[in-house]
């Protein structure tokens, strides 16, 4: 009996020894982040945190969305890099309290009052040509979304999918805040005829650009000045009278995972250290309160488009429905 009882202890202890290591030294961050930032979020943590196993990973803002939403808090996610507000708020049972952090070096206005997560980034949408394309086709630089759906355009378009990706949806969104819902769904109806590809990230659209796939891309505005800085790109961004749209990210701990040093360590360099070198070095809209950014190239002081609504996650779940492309 003393023999049965010594190895099941010794089993149990054993189990305890290899989820504690675990436990220690390894945290999984999934994120929607474009992949040049996320090679640089790996390097540091990697240099910041040498004692820790940190594996940074990709998904899609839907697919991000939907894993955490099915999974809750069994999830072997640990920290959302950075994912849509809405969504955020979609899955606020799964999220840690994070109101002990000083939250005061934010904007006022992008913290939420529950406190389930930080504000990350504002992005930016922003139509971009690609000018050489343009040219060597002796086709005109559109001054309007109305020229987008010319048949001169057929094949040459580039959009994320609204269903996939939070560049996508905010372009949906900006258009029917503008327009009016059915007229905008009128106009994509249209739009699509002219769409290369809508593509699963809002990353995508540019790198067709890129690669010569297409001459005009809705994409996001640090993006595409990123592809100018570091590849001298031919291209050249496009404001239209409806204002740039926009939406706001966010991130989180999941619930349970907030007690753990490697989490706390590695969540708190994320959210602030990280955050702001985000905003240094590749997306200079504010998000802290004495950030002082410039980015070369960077549009200063545009028209922003009329978001009201964006961070609803209800509506954002109606209007995907009826999204048909």
């Amino acid at each position: 009996m003393k023999k049965i009882i010594f190895a099941v202890t010794l089993i149990f202890l054993m189990i305890i020894s290899i989820s504690c290591g675990k436990d220690s030294n390894e945290v999984l961050i999934l994120t929607s982040t474009d992949e040049v930032r996320m090679v640089y979020f790996q390097d540091r943590l990697n240099e910041q945190f040498p004692q820790y196993k940190i594996t940074l990973d990709y998904l899609t803002t839907g697919a991000l969305a939907a894993r955490i939403k099915a999974e809750g808090t069994r999830t072997d996610c640990d920290i959302i890099g950075e994912l849509e507000s809405a969504y955020l708020e979609g899955v606020l049972d799964s999220l840690a309290d994070l109101s002990y952090l000083d939250t005061t070096v934010f904007l006022r206005e992008l913290v939420p009052s529950h406190v389930r997560y930080l504000p990350y980034t504002k992005t930016v949408g922003c139509i971009v040509i690609n000018t050489d394309f343009l040219s060597a086709r002796n086709l005109p630089v559109p001054a309007s979304y109305n020229d987008l759906i010319h048949p001169r355009y057929r094949g040459f378009l580039s959009m994320p999918s609204p269903k996939s990706s939070g560049t996508g949806y905010f372009f949906l969104k900006g258009l029917v805040n503008a327009w009016g819902e059915q007229e905008a769904f009128d106009y994509f109806d249209k739009f699509a005829e002219n769409v290369l590809q809508f593509t699963s990230s809002g990353s995508g659209p540019v790198n067709a650009l890129i690669q010569g796939e297409a001459g005009i891309a809705l994409g996001m505005q640090y993006h595409v000045v990123n592809v100018m800085n570091e590849r001298n790109a031919p291209f050249r961004i496009l404001f239209f009278e409806e204002g740039s749209p926009y939406t706001t990210y966010g991130t989180a701990v999941i619930r349970g995972k907030e007690t753990r040093q490697a989490v706390k360590d590695v969540f708190e360099f994320w959210a602030f250290t990280l955050n702001l070198e985000d905003k240094e070095l590749f997306i200079p809209d504010q998000v802290f309160v004495t950030q002082t950014t410039n980015v070369p190239n960077y549009p200063q002081n545009i028209k922003m488009a009329d978001m009201t609504g964006i961070e609803s996650l209800e509506e954002k779940e109606r209007l995907l429905d009826k999204w048909p492309h």
